[in-house]
């Protein structure tokens, strides 16, 4: 996909060498942006081979709102979270728990009762707040609304997780009856996260636009901190030579987001070179 070729190459060309807390240097540069049209396929590379079924799995995991990945671990075998989790699973308040329960404080009125007399006293209780939900609702009820927005970073859980999120917040947008999502992203691994992060939001935004009667719009992506780790430059290099093939299709059941299974998702066309191998930075 041209789009990533040329994200490759801007942090190549114009990145600076970094250290940082995994102890393998980084080619880091400032506020890289794209944008694919979903309308022209699935962006799922092609010029090395992604694993689909990681993709969706870690989307839908997303959505269970669970602060463990005994679901992707044990159940569908799928490892991508282990490094990050401890022994029983538990990775913290992180984007599940975040997108659906997210944690916030209401105050309440209550009555308190002791020696033959009460008191009523206002206290801030705990609460939890489903994002995902609530951007489905307006989407439906509120379409033009620009105020739809998830986000998944909570400065006052920071040390409750695991890995403080990547992807910070999405905002979904719509425009002539398409749904668009823009993603911002504070960290990005160029060779091993974006593809990742580019096909989950997208295959996100195309499920979420047939469950409120859209279509599928575009997909941006902002991010940050964009880097290349120096151990990925020759593996990024070889995928330069490859030349982008046409772009799969995605079909999704005609579910609501919340009772779609990985069997929902269908990826047809889909014939990329080989994977190429990246060793992973914790």
């Amino acid at each position: 996909m041209k789009q990533y070729h040329d994200l490759v190459k801007s942090v190549l060309e114009n990145g600076v060498r970094k250290e940082n807390r995994t102890g393998t240097d980084t080619i880091s540069n400032f506020s890289e942006f794209y944008k694919v049209d979903l309308s022209e396929g699935f962006p799922l590379l092609t010029t090395k081979k992604v694993y689909f079924r990681s993709v969706i799995l870690e989307m839908l995991w997303y959505l269970r709102g669970e602060d463990h990945i005994r679901w992707l671990r044990d159940e569908k075998d799928c490892h991508i979270w282990d490094a990050w989790a401890d022994e029983e699973g538990h990775v913290g308040p992180i984007y599940p728990v975040l997108w659906r329960r997210f944690p916030y404080f209401e105050k309440e009125e209550v009555r308190f009762e002791g020696n033959g007399s009460a008191l009523d006293k206002e206290v801030w209780v705990r609460k939890e707040f489903d994002q995902v939900q609530r951007a489905i609702d307006m989407l439906k009820n509120n379409p033009n609304s620009r105020r739809i927005v998830v986000s998944a970073w909570h400065p006052g859980l920071l040390d409750e997780m695991a890995l403080p999120p990547c992807h910070i917040m999405y905002i979904f947008n719509v425009q002539d009856g398409k749904l668009n999502c823009h993603l911002t992203q504070r960290s990005g691994d160029i060779a091993l996260g974006i593809p990742f992060n580019m096909a989950c939001y997208s295959a996100l935004t195309m499920a979420i636009a047939q469950e409120v009667g859209l279509e599928p719009g575009v997909f941006a992506h902002t991010i940050v901190d964009a880097h290349i780790y120096v151990n990925h430059v020759d593996g990024l290099k070889e995928q330069l030579k490859r030349k982008p093939k046409p772009l799969p299709t995605l079909k999704i059941a005609k579910k609501p987001v919340d009772e779609l299974t990985y069997e929902d998702f269908t990826l047809e066309n889909y014939n990329p070179d080989p994977v190429i191998k990246f060793e992973v930075a914790v």
